[in-house]
């Protein structure tokens, strides 16, 4: 009995206790100054995942010195599923060729198109296979911070070196509410932003790139306004790599920026490579630039998508909504291939046009 009693009073006791409000105090707030009522702060008590083993594990250092860095297509058997023997053949070739990067994921590698599943899936096949040899990059960005936290742990989990994060796209935010987001990925590892105003609708401003840039692990910036703002940011000894390709050699040679993350890279990274590493060769930057307008005049990757079929180097599979370029383009591409040299493109098949019946269009996957 006297146990119960005990218990009791210290139910008593442990009650919370509201203070009562008295008729002074109601007298105060109707004669003063209003004041907004504050919100509740809840504090952050998300623990991201962490591992201490030292395996695939690198500094936003080592990210900032890469050159060429290859947004990777991601190739697909008939009935839409990943083709992982066509995948490797063609990061490989980025490697013998001289990239040190891979972007998985990307826009280029339709991420867009991937479950979360396949997602992590790739990341983690690309490090199991190749993550020895170049720095592997995820793509795990979102317009939700939610599900950018939980895709880039997993990403980090199974071995990527460095994330890729835009900033939120459609719904859109304030520049306080891109820092915030950022701020929540960033503690997880090395960690590139990419600013494609084009695809988010909304531009990421030197005053959010300035702030975060306090994180250690920032490694740098993929930037698609125009070189003004790569200048802005080396000047102030931000890393940066170009994102638009025709214009990367002048942000490499003239503007400062450490090198590019690349789509034309996927047909000729050897060219590429000697775009970023020998100095200015405007030369092969003019030869290469009608090559570079032709996978662009589509929203990427479309044309590349196009290009590696007809090069035989992937199946002929599109996931929609992507469908191929019409025959004269593809007939455009055969006579750029043979004007820079079949033996600087990936894949030893002779280049063809393909016919429109050739290609394999998936709705379900």
């Amino acid at each position: 009995m006297a146990a119960v009693k005990s218990c009791s009073v210290c139910l008593r006791e442990s009650t919370l206790q509201f203070p009562r409000p008295n008729r002074g105090d109601h007298y105060k707030r109707r004669g003063g100054k209003w004041r907004s009522p504050q919100a509740a702060v809840i504090p952050n008590s998300h623990l991201p995942m962490r591992s201490f083993e030292v395996k695939n594990r690198t500094s936003a250092e080592d990210i900032k010195s890469l050159r060429l860095i290859t947004a990777i297509k991601t190739p697909y058997l008939p009935d839409g599923r990943f083709d992982l023997e066509a995948y490797d053949a063609l990061v490989n070739v980025q490697i013998v060729n001289g990239a040190e990067g891979v972007i998985v994921g990307g826009t280029t590698g339709e991420g867009q198109l991937m479950s979360w599943d396949e997602h992590i899936m790739l990341i983690g096949h690309t490090v199991n296979c190749f993550g020895s040899s170049v720095k592997v990059i995820g793509n795990t960005g979102s317009n939700s911070t939610r599900e950018a936290i939980h895709a880039t742990e997993q990403g980090f989990a199974v071995g990527m070196h460095a994330a890729l994060h835009i900033n939120p796209y459609y719904g859109k935010t304030s520049l306080e509410g891109m820092v915030s987001h950022f701020d929540c990925v960033l503690p997880m590892g090395p960690t590139i932003i990419y600013n494609v105003p084009s695809r988010t609708g909304q531009d990421i401003p030197p005053r959010v790139i300035h702030t975060i840039a306090q994180s250690p692990n920032l490694a740098g910036v993929k930037e698609c306004v125009g070189n003004d703002r790569v200048e802005q940011y080396t000047d102030k000894g931000i890393v940066v790599w170009s994102g638009n390709d025709d214009q990367c050699h002048d942000a490499r040679w003239s503007h400062g920026a450490t090198g590019v993350i690349s789509v034309t890279s996927n047909l000729i990274p050897g060219l590429m490579r000697k775009l970023m590493f020998e100095g200015k060769n405007s030369e092969l930057n003019s030869k290469l630039l009608p090559l570079i307008d032709w996978l662009f005049q589509e929203p990427n990757p479309i044309a590349l998508n196009t290009a590696l079929a007809q090069l035989g180097v992937v199946r002929p599979v599109f996931r929609l909504p992507y469908v191929p370029l019409p025959l004269a383009k593809r007939v455009e591409f055969v006579n750029l291939v043979k004007k820079i040299g079949r033996e600087n493109f990936v894949g030893e098949e002779n280049v063809q046009v393909l016919d429109d019946d050739d290609f394999i269009l998936i709705g379900r996957y």
